[in-house]
Parts: structure tokens; sequence; C-alpha cells
């Protein structure tokens, strides 16, 4: 395994001609693309990643230190700039480093003088990347290197490519959840069908999410366990493409304090969460 460069700022961690995945450090540490056997697992829309005045539509972007929007824009205050929906580690650039003894990547944001602007902390964000062909498996730590509680939300907003929306079935997912264009709380089921018109929904999930898409014979787990198990799933046709997102908190989180972790001063908060594609 090894990691090559590319054009556009992309690089490639490498593990064979069908098999790698690719990152975009100064775009957020975006995951841009993976290739599992040769077939494409993450939707990415090349043309807008290249207008950098449009925001990404693909990939895995990160959501730090909010998920979704805050309804009080003035959170910490008069003298900080209102934090954007999901956050600024999205478009920040990060740094990264490949571990040649565990065959992994590690991307690492840092506190600087544009995150301290919107957050008032100090902190290092890693996300250990490990890639074992049909899994994709990220170790989170989020370090507070503030003397004081450090209030954060994470999230991951992958893309699933798909064959088409009719040709896709749930398999694995909780049996309510929080329809979030509406805030009504309805049978996961009934919105999960009109993936088609365009969903946007959150469940409180066991740890576990799954789909199947017949067109493209394959089955992609999402494994998101506690306190990282929120899972979003949002459509937004034509686009042929499923997000399925692991989050820790749901919308206003930092506003209203539900869900929302606290990491002591010099301690961190720990998360995991992996991707597994299945042949059928």
């Amino acid at each position: 395994m090894k990691i090559i460069k590319k054009d556009s700022g992309i690089y490639t961690l490498y593990v064979d001609n069908s098999n790698f995945i690719d990152f975009c450090p100064r775009r957020g540490g975006l995951i841009t693309n993976w290739v599992f056997n040769n077939h494409q697992i993450l939707y990415f829309d090349q043309k807008r990643f290249l207008n950098k005045s449009k925001s990404i539509r693909g990939g895995i972007p990160i959501l730090f230190p909010i998920c979704g929007n805050l309804e009080n824009k003035s959170l910490f205050g008069n003298n900080f700039l209102d934090l954007m929906q999901h956050g600024f580690a999205r478009d920040q650039e990060w740094n990264y480093e490949f571990n040649q003894v565990k065959n992994s990547l590690c991307l690492t944001l840092s506190d600087n003088k544009i995150t301290r602007k919107y957050y008032p902390y100090f902190f290092e964000l890693n996300i250990e990347i490990i890639l074992s062909i049909e899994t994709l498996i990220l170790n989170i730590e989020i370090f507070n290197k503030s003397n004081t509680l450090m209030p954060v939300n994470f999230g991951l907003h992958p893309y699933f490519n798909i064959s088409g929306f009719n040709n896709v079935k749930f398999v694995e997912y909780a049996k309510c959840c929080l329809n979030q264009k509406n805030n009504n709380l309805v049978k996961t089921k009934n919105l999960l069908i009109n993936a088609c018109k365009g969903i946007d929904l959150l469940m409180y999930s066991s740890g576990k999410t799954s789909f199947i898409d017949y067109g493209l014979k394959r089955k992609i787990t999402l494994t998101n366990p506690f306190p990282f198990d929120i899972t979003v799933i949002w459509s937004d046709p034509p686009r042929q493409m499923l997000c399925m997102e692991p989050w820790t908190s749901p919308r206003n989180s930092l506003g209203n304090g539900f869900r929302k972790i606290e990491i002591m001063p010099n301690s961190s908060q720990k998360l995991y969460t992996s991707i597994l594609v299945e042949n059928l």
C-alpha cells in the first residue's frame, strides 16, 4: 500500500489498480473516490468540485464542529462569526500522513486563525482511515487542547452511487425517524419508499444501517456504534445517489444541548465507524 499524488490536489491511497481511495487534503480532507474491485462505491460530482464557488456534492465530507445548522447563529457571542451549516472542517486544509506500519492514512485538522473566528477552542481532530478492500474503517479522535469544556458534534456525509431508486431496498434501519423537512416523527419505511422524490430523515439506529442495490448487485452496511449512532438518510434526485450519514448529534445540538458531546480539558473523544461493501 502506498500514497500517489494526482491532479487537482488529489492523492490516492493505493492498494492495487482495482482497489484504492482518492482524497483531497486541501478541500476539507475529502475522500473523493473509493474503488472496490473496479466498482465506484461513492458518488462524486467532479464538475461541481472544480467550481469552488459551489458546495461539494459527493465523496465523504467531514462535519465538524456541528452537524446540520444552528437556530441561534450567535452561539459564542458577538465576537465570533456564525458557524455555517455542517461547520468549517469541510472547508479547511487538512494535513495527512501515511502510517507504513499500520498501512493507514491519518488526516489531521488543528485549530487555526480561521477556525478561531467561528469556534473559541483549541483542538486537534484526527481521522485514521484503514482500507481493507471491502471495508473502509474510520477511527476518529477529537482532542480538546483548551482549558475549558469543549462542546462538539461530529459527522460524516458519505454519498453512495446507486443504479436507480427503484433498485434500492433498505434492509436494516430504525422503525421510527424524524422527517427533517417538517420535524415530524414518522415510520421510517414510509419515507424510504419516497427516496426518488427527495428525503431527509434522521434516526437513532442500533448502530447498523444497510441497503441493497439490486442493479449493482451489492449491499452497503454502515456500522456506527454509540455515541456515533445517529444515521441520516438524504437523497437529492435526479442525482443517482443516496447519503447514509453517521452523526453524533442532531441539528442545533450545540444550541439546545441535546446529545451534545462535551470534552474535558486536555482530554479526547473517540468515535468509530465503518462501511462494508458486499457483492451479492
